[in-house]
């Protein structure tokens, strides 16, 4: 409901909204992803799914928007729905190949796949996490789970 309401007034610009929802044009695309962001840290993933996707929908050319397909494929894994996730985290790497969500999306799928039971797909990815971002955070992660 919150999200349908949110929905509403940053699409309608509806004069009964809180001021935090009174946006520019310009700042609308990051308000509604700080808010879908909100709901995902409060772990409410199915909403969160569902604002990411209609964050897409409405800003697919933000600079946020490879951000948003990573936070799709986060929430699916959350939900253990580790097929979708791969599929999120496959998109990010090959839509935004060049994004800061490159190597957590790398990592993510890798996981997904453990999850999965499918562990040499995980570990050829998990290699690859190593190998592309050597100093990475998400390469320490993929070489301890190599060695698990």
């Amino acid at each position: 409901m919150r999200l349908l309401l949110l929905c509403l007034c940053l699409c309608l610009g509806c004069l009964w909204c809180t001021p935090v929802f009174a946006t520019t044009p310009s700042d609308a695309p990051k308000r509604f992803y700080d808010h879908v962001m909100a709901e995902f840290q409060h772990k409410d993933y199915e909403a969160a799914l569902a604002g990411f996707r209609l964050f897409l929908e409405l800003h697919g050319q933000s600079p946020l928007a490879s951000s948003a397909l990573y936070w799709i494929g986060e929430c699916e894994y959350r939900l253990g729905r580790f097929q979708d996730a791969v599929l999120s985290f496959e998109q990010v790497m090959t839509r935004y190949p060049h994004s800061q969500k490159v190597a957590s999306a790398t990592l993510k799928k890798a996981m997904a796949y453990d999850k999965l039971r499918m562990k040499n797909e995980a570990r050829i990815l998990f290699e690859r996490v190593i190998v592309q971002f050597p100093r990475s955070p998400e390469a320490e992660t993929a070489k301890k789970a190599l060695r698990e």
